[in-house]
Parts: C-alpha cells; sequence; structure tokens
C-alpha cells in the first residue's frame, strides 16, 4: 500500500509539474517572450527547474496560451489580431495572381505579440514571386521553410519575406498544383486550415 501511495504522489507530482510547464511556456508565448513552441518548451523547463518524463505537445500549450490571452489580453489581443488580419488581407488583394491562403497562427486567432503573417502561395516557378515583388518595388528577404506532408515526408519550400507596416508578412511558395494538397500543421499533425481573401474578409466582418 504504501508504494501505491507514493507511485500515486510521484505521479501527482508530474501532473503538477507538466501543468506547470504548460502554462509557464504559453504565458511566454502570449507575452512574446519566445520564438516558437520549442523554444517556449525550453525556456519553461529551465525558468522552473522541472525535469519532465514527457513534455508538453504543441496543442496542449497553444490551448493554454488561448486561455491566458483571453484572461490577461483580451482587449489587446482583439485589436492586435485584426491589426494582422487586415494586414493579411491587403497583402493577399496584391498577391491575388498567386491565389494566397492565410495559415497558422494570425487565422487560428492565437497569434502572439509581432506574430508574422503567414500566406501560402501557388505559382509555377518561385522566380516569379520574386519578380512580381521586385516589379512593385517590395524589397524582400528570400529563405527556405520546411513543410511536412507526412510524420516521416518533408520539403523544403522557398519563402520570401517582405514588412508591411509594422508587420511581417511570410510567403511560402507551393507548385501551382498544389493548392489542394495542404501540409500538416505544427501545432496537432493535421492537415493545416487555410483561409483565401474572401474567408479573411469574413473573419474581419465584411471587406476592408
Amino acid at each position: 500500500m504504501k508504494r501505491r501511495r507514493g507511485a500515486a504522489t510521484r505521479s501527482g507530482s508530474d501532473s503538477r509539474a507538466y501543468q506547470q510547464v504548460v502554462q509557464e511556456a504559453a504565458r511566454l508565448l502570449a507575452q512574446g517572450e519566445a520564438a516558437g513552441f520549442d523554444d517556449a518548451r525550453r525556456k519553461a523547463v529551465s525558468r522552473l527547474g522541472i525535469t519532465l518524463r514527457q513534455t508538453p505537445d504543441n496543442a496542449a500549450i497553444e490551448q493554454a496560451m488561448l486561455q491566458y490571452r483571453t484572461l490577461f489580453q483580451a482587449d489587446g489581443q482583439t485589436k492586435q489580431l485584426r491589426h494582422l488580419r487586415q494586414t493579411a488581407l491587403q497583402a493577399m488583394r496584391l498577391l491575388a495572381p498567386f491565389e494566397p491562403r492565410l495559415v497558422g497562427p494570425v487565422l487560428a486567432g492565437t497569434a502572439p505579440p509581432h506574430s508574422p503573417v503567414h500566406l501560402h502561395l501557388f505559382a509555377d516557378t518561385a522566380e516569379a514571386v520574386a519578380l512580381f515583388l521586385l516589379e512593385r518595388n517590395i524589397p524582400c528577404e528570400h529563405d527556405e521553410r520546411r513543410v511536412r506532408y507526412t510524420l516521416e515526408t518533408w520539403e523544403n519550400l522557398p519563402l520570401y519575406r517582405f514588412v508591411a507596416g509594422d508587420v511581417t508578412v511570410e510567403l511560402t511558395v507551393f507548385p501551382a498544383q498544389s493548392l489542394r494538397r495542404r501540409p500538416l500543421s505544427p501545432v496537432d499533425n493535421r492537415p493545416m486550415q487555410r483561409a483565401d481573401a474572401a474567408a479573411v474578409a469574413q473573419l474581419l466582418g465584411g471587406t476592408t
């Protein structure tokens, strides 16, 4: 009996430690003190001095971040999210020839402070996107983004990054025929949600 009580105590302790890491990682993300889920987990474990058998997954941290922002950042979150979505819609209208889709935290409503807008574009070549931006005098940086279609399948795709006002916009360029092929979300490993310009305008309550 003593052993069982001890095991239960350890289990309860593990559960409390797990929740502490979840809440701290969520706070770090909500406050803009972590660059992403992995960074938030590392910082939370380090700051709390906790060792876990299994660290929290992205979905648990995201859910806790939503709760944190609802409790402590509701007014600011609403204004910030609307600003990010307005910027996304403006960029999507500009980039209409590439059938842009909004993805990630700005679409999900979980965007932390200073979050970039993530758009998926579809083009015959990545150079077509670069030329399009160049012709409109939009300075951009070139990079790559790794996307995952299955737990074992990855692809590196071209990414262009530019600044619109005070918001960073990131464009991942997919092959033109990939519009219906959705990569997996880094949050829950399910096919990523995408929204076209009409859907984003609807989120904003109409056109802007």
